[in-house]
Parts: C-alpha cells; structure tokens; sequence
C-alpha cells in the first residue's frame, strides 16, 4: 500500500525492516543504544559489530532524540536510533512525537532519499500500537506537507499482519481528513 504526498511515496508494508532497501533503516532504541532484543537485535546480528561500536561513541541520547550510524553488513547504509518513550513514564505521545521528528530531521540533514520506519516503543516498552500509528504517521504525514524535505521514500515496515492492518487503517483515516 502506498500513498504519495507532493514529492514523497509512503509505503506501508509487512516484513523484515533489515532487509529493507532504503537508505536507512530505523531502530526503536534505548538511551545506552545497546543493541539488545527485539528489532536492535536484529539490525546487530545482521548489521555486524561496527554499528554497536559506532553507538557506544554516541550513547547517551535522549527520549525523542535520534542518532546515525553506519549500516554495517545491512543493505541499508545508515542507520537511525530512535529513542522512544517507555508506557508509564508520562508524556508517552509528545516523546513518540519527538522521535519520529528526530529521525526525519536526521535523514534530511544527511542527505537520504529514502528510510524505513519501524514501530517505535511498541516492543518492550510497551506502547500501544493504535497510539504509535496514529502518532508516528500524523507526525510523518505532518513533515512531509511542509515540502522542505528530501526524502522521496518513507516505509513504515511492520512486523507482523495486526500490526500493518492497524497502520493501514490509520493512515486511510489520516489521509481521508
């Protein structure tokens, strides 16, 4: 599924964000930028030891900050460590808000055309889904109308089905209004 806003396609799929072939991948990360579990894990143990190491000498970052490294042995060049908000810890939407801003600012700033988006704090951090996909798109969908963006491609890779039906109808929803 796709849409197009001025210059930019958003697509929404279901996969494996490290197989992604964009120029960045997203990873939903924790202020340390440990890669640990979930899609950190991932991206480690594809992307090889040089993206934790390129981490370590950017750690630590804050709630709704981002970071860029290297994408190792991934097929994306870079990647961008979001750090989002952990359920219970208060302001849970403006900091998701923050991350997501963070990491368009930092493709933009870098000159990448295209990115790959996963679910952020949906994970261990246990944000809802309906709230990350009514957050992270509006915000998306937000910074890509002011058109002073070089991205010409954003994926929202999801997971598993629920979790792309739950994203699709949100951004019907958003797209609609």
């Amino acid at each position: 599924m796709e849409w197009t806003l001025g210059g930019t396609t958003v697509v929404l799929e279901q996969g494996d964000i490290t197989e992604q072939d964009t120029e960045a991948i997203v990873n939903a990360a924790n202020r340390q930028l440990v890669l640990g579990g979930g899609v950190a894990g991932a991206i480690r143990r594809k992307g090889g030891p040089s993206i934790q190491a390129e981490c370590e000498l950017k750690a630590p970052i804050d709630v709704g900050q981002a970071a860029i490294t290297g994408g190792g042995r991934l097929r994306a060049r870079y990647v961008i460590h979001a750090v989002g908000p952990r359920m219970g810890e208060g302001d849970e939407d403006r900091k998701l808000r923050e991350a997501t801003q963070s990491v368009l600012k930092v493709a933009d700033e870098n000159g990448l055309g295209s990115l790959a988006f996963c679910a952020i704090s949906t994970g261990i951090f246990g944000y809802p889904m309906d709230r990350c996909a009514r957050v992270m798109l509006s915000t998306t969908l937000a910074y890509l109308r002011q058109g002073n963006t070089g991205l010409k491609r954003v994926v929202f890779c999801l997971y598993d089905q629920a979790a792309l039906d739950t994203f699709r109808a949100e951004m019907e929803r958003q797209v609609a209004s």
